[in-house]
This record gives structure tokens, C-alpha cells and sequence, in this order.
């Protein structure tokens, strides 16, 4: 008998195979019509094919082609890489001329989606015809991330907070003069004005759009945990209680695709845009809660049993390494232009690379104490758009060199923005040089998946450049 190539290449555990069989169970009972199949790629979108469920489910061991070319592609969806020379333009003959690459799906992830409720959801993992992990694909590296940490006996612990913007839809822009890479943007209105900071005035303004989302959301069966009103103009924040090792990536990922569709088809839009060029709204951040926990005791690794220290040893190094590593990892937590338009001093978003007890101003905000399991620490830095693979990847990677090297974080900032430290990137640009001059990063993720990811980060800032904008247009048409 022919192996599959999920047993070929021994791709999936124990608990997977048990999901599997569930899986097969809940397309029988529930009369599933449709099974999505995606992968979140080098941006953290979803990409995949819908496929009819009964090939869906003879597909979960042999896999799903897609092509390679949506591994090539910048943030416009235009491919920036030349796919047709040698090498493909990444120096992989796997990847040349649009090859197909493998999606295989990873059952344990698997759900009916409330919005459409004769569908089923799968995320995947991209694979050559061998059976190798393709190195692009950021779930799957930060998979290996994970397996590293767990043999030197811990577990990766996150909780989130993220802000994001629900606008209601007044104009789609669907004629097709309006399409293009990108198209143009929806016209939209505000939900709530702002600045009513967790009031419930403002909340019950929003309600019935946060409402529709967190009925979806909690039947997902992602960890929900509070809802809120955000300071700007049609601004929530959603929080959801710490998970381990992937569960936090793929909680952040199918949360920002259900919040989009959900809005869509109810006519709003929902945005995860750090700051979007509307007037009077305000940045969003995704403030990332991290600790580790022990694989032997359970224990959080992060707590201090000394009463007068804030964290153990291993804690504080870790918390070293991140301040370490803080501006070549930025890249990671904030991708976009626009993000760092967030970086301002005194506005509650870090500018530079400190940290500080229950703090809101500094980078890294120490919370809980000795013999707290809740001890954490909470990095600020992110924008809601960022890669959570990456993200999470960068943290764990850039902690535990501070681990390896005994790295001491120095006092407390208790004036985050008068505090001399590093400061964080100012651009994207300025960004993406940390990332392709740092060391440790070039070794630590390899060259190959930092180089591709400098390339199409470039790719991007090229095309902005390229374009002549209102504040040029403003400034010197005039006037020259």
C-alpha cells in the first residue's frame, strides 16, 4: 500500500491524527459543503483555495498545491521577486518558474466558520514535493522556534491585546476604475467619536458591531477575554486570556481574518492598519504579554521567589535580551510604513528601547512580582498588522540569547522618554538596515529567510518612495 505523504514524511502527531478523525466526523454530521484551506504567509494574510469538502478531506494527508508565487508577492500582492530565472529570484530551483509548492493541513486547527456556516477552516503548512518545510513560511519556522525552546524545557506563553479600528461602510469602491494593486480604499464613517476612554456610553455606540464579532469570535472557540472602547474615534480593543507555543499565533491570525469578514458582511470595515488617514483617529498597537513556562514543573519561569526582585535570573536576562535585540527585531513587530507613525514620545507608544515596572511609556512593562504565576512582561512595541509567527519567533529568539549570555536590563526607566537608550527605528527603512546588519538574527533565523525577507520589505519601500505624496505636493508645488 502507497504510504500518504503525511505518514511518508511522518508530518503529523499523534493528536493530530485523533483530530483528523474527528474532523472527518463533523464534515459528516454537520453536512459541510466547502472546507477553506489556508496558509498565513510572509505578511500574516491568509492565502489558500476553498476546496469541495469531500476533496478537502482527501486531500488532508495527500495535500493541496498552490503555487509559490504568493511567497514572492509584497504587501500591493504584486510578485517582487523574479520568479522566471534561475533560482526563481530566491536561489531555490523548488521555487523557479511558479512551481507548486504543498499546502498540508494541520487538523488540530480545524473550524466551522459561524459566518458561513457550511464551511469549514484549515490552516496549513507549506511543504516541497520531498517533504521539506518550505523556509519561507513563517508558521513553520516559528514551529521550529518552538521546538528549540521546548528542548531546553520550556513552553512560550502569550497573551494579547489588540487594537483595531470598525468603521461603518458608506462607498466599497467597486467600480472598476477603482480596482488596481492595490485598489482604492472604502469610503467610511465613524461609529463613535473619541477620546471617551472606556466609557460606556461610547461602548453601547459600538455594541451591535462588537456584538456580531464576539458571538463569532467565542464560537471559533478562541480565548476571549474582555472587549473594550479604545481612546480614538471608532477604536476597540479585544483581549484574549495566555495560550502556548502556536495557539497565540494562530488565535491572532484567525482573529484578524473573522473580524474583517464578519464587518464585511454586515457593512462595515474593520481595520488592523496602525493608523489609518482618517481625521482625528489615533495609532493602534497589539501589546504582546509574553512569559515562559517549565515543561517539568508548570511553574511560570518569569516569577521571582526572592521578595525584593521583580523577576527570577532567567526572567531578567530574557527581558535583557529583547532590550538587546530590540531594533533589529522591529522589523518583526511592526512591518508596515505606516506603523511607525506610532513611535511618539510621550503618547503612550515606546521610542525607544527601555524598560520599566507597570509603566506604560517605556517598551517593556514589567507586571506581577515574587511568587506571582501572572508575572510577565509586556511588550508595547507591536503594531496590529505585524506577522504573529515573526513577532512571536523574534521574541523568544532575541529572550533566550539574553539567556545564553547572562545579559543584566539595568535599572528600571521610570521616565520612559527622557531615558538614554537606544531608540527604536524611526522608518521601516531604518528598520529593515537593523535587521539586514544584526548578527545575531543572520544566525539565528539564517541568512536565507532574513535576506528574503529584507528583499520584499524593500520591494515595498521602494514602491512608497517611488510615489509623489500630498505633503510633497503641498509643500513645493507652489512654492517652487
Amino acid at each position: 500500500m502507497t504510504l500518504s505523504f503525511v505518514k511518508q514524511h511522518g508530518l503529523w502527531s499523534e493528536e493530530q491524527r485523533e483530530a483528523a478523525s474527528r474532523l472527518r466526523r463533523i464534515v459528516e454530521e454537520r453536512g459541510l459543503e466547502t472546507i477553506r484551506l489556508s496558509f498565513p504567509d510572509q505578511h500574516g494574510i491568509l492565502r489558500g483555495k476553498t476546496l469541495i469538502a469531500s476533496e478537502a478531506l482527501r486531500s488532508l494527508e495527500s495535500g493541496c498545491t498552490i503555487t509559490t508565487t504568493m511567497l514572492a508577492k509584497d504587501t500591493s500582492h504584486k510578485t517582487v521577486f523574479p520568479v522566471f530565472t534561475a533560482g526563481g529570484g530566491f536561489g531555490m530551483s523548488e521555487m523557479q518558474g511558479a512551481a507548486d509548492v504543498l499546502m498540508i493541513p494541520d487538523p488540530t486547527t480545524f473550524k466551522v466558520l459561524p459566518w458561513a456556516p457550511t464551511t469549514g477552516w484549515l490552516l496549513c503548512d507549506l511543504h516541497f514535493a520531498d517533504g521539506r518545510q518550505v523556509p519561507f513560511a513563517t508558521r513553520g519556522f516559528y514551529k521550529s522556534v518552538l521546538a528549540d525552546l521546548a528542548q531546553r524545557g520550556f513552553h512560550f506563553m502569550a497573551g494579547l491585546e489588540i487594537e483595531f479600528h470598525i468603521f461603518k461602510l458608506t462607498d466599497a469602491k467597486m467600480h472598476p476604475t477603482h480596482a488596481g494593486q492595490p485598489g482604492e480604499p472604502p469610503d467610511v464613517t465613524l461609529l463613535s467619536h473619541g477620546y471617551q476612554y472606556l466609557t460606556e456610553q461610547r461602548y453601547d455606540q459600538m455594541e451591535p458591531v462588537l456584538e456580531l464579532i464576539r458571538q463569532d469570535v467565542m464560537a471559533l472557540g478562541l480565548p476571549l477575554r474582555s472587549m473594550e472602547i479604545e481612546y480614538g474615534p471608532s477604536q476597540a480593543e479585544f483581549t484574549f486570556q495566555p495560550t502556548i507555543g502556536l495557539v497565540p499565533a494562530d488565535t491572532m491570525i484567525l482573529f484578524r481574518a473573522a473580524v474583517k469578514q464578519v464587518a464585511r458582511r454586515n457593512g462595515y470595515h474593520a481595520t488592523f492598519m496602525c493608523r489609518p488617514k482618517i481625521p482625528n483617529v489615533v495609532s493602534s498597537g497589539w501589546h504582546l504579554h509574553q512569559s515562559l513556562v517549565s515543561i517539568g514543573s508548570g511553574e511560570n519561569a518569569f516569577m521571582s521567589k526572592a521578595a525584593d526582585e521583580l523577576l527570577s535570573p532567567l526572567g531578567k536576562s530574557y527581558l535583557a535580551g529583547l532590550l538587546d535585540h530590540a531594533r533589529a527585531a522591529t522589523v518583526f513587530t511592526t512591518p508596515t510604513i505606516n506603523g511607525y507613525k506610532r513611535y511618539r514620545s510621550y503618547s503612550l507608544a515606546p521610542d525607544r528601547a527601555i524598560w520599566g515596572r507597570d509603566n506604560r511609556g517605556v517598551m517593556l512593562r514589567v507586571l506581577g512580582g515574587p511568587n506571582d504565576q501572572a508575572t510577565r512582561l509586556e511588550n508595547r512595541v507591536g503594531e496590529p498588522a505585524a506577522n504573529p509567527y515573526l513577532y512571536m519567533a523574534s521574541q523568544v529568539l532575541s529572550g533566550m540569547d539574553g539567556v545564553d549570555r547572562s545579559l543584566d536590563p539595568g535599572p528600571s526607566a521610570d521616565t520612559p522618554y527622557e531615558t538614554k537608550a537606544n531608540l527604536l527605528p524611526k522608518s521601516l527603512r531604518e528598520a529593515v538596515f537593523a535587521l539586514r546588519d544584526d548578527p545575531f538574527f543572520r544566525k539565528a533565523m539564517g541568512a536565507e529567510l532574513v535576506d528574503y525577507y529584507v528583499y520584499i520589505k524593500n520591494a515595498e519601500i521602494d514602491r512608497f518612495q517611488a510615489e509623489v505624496s500630498e505633503w510633497e505636493q503641498r509643500e513645493y508645488f507652489e512654492m517652487f
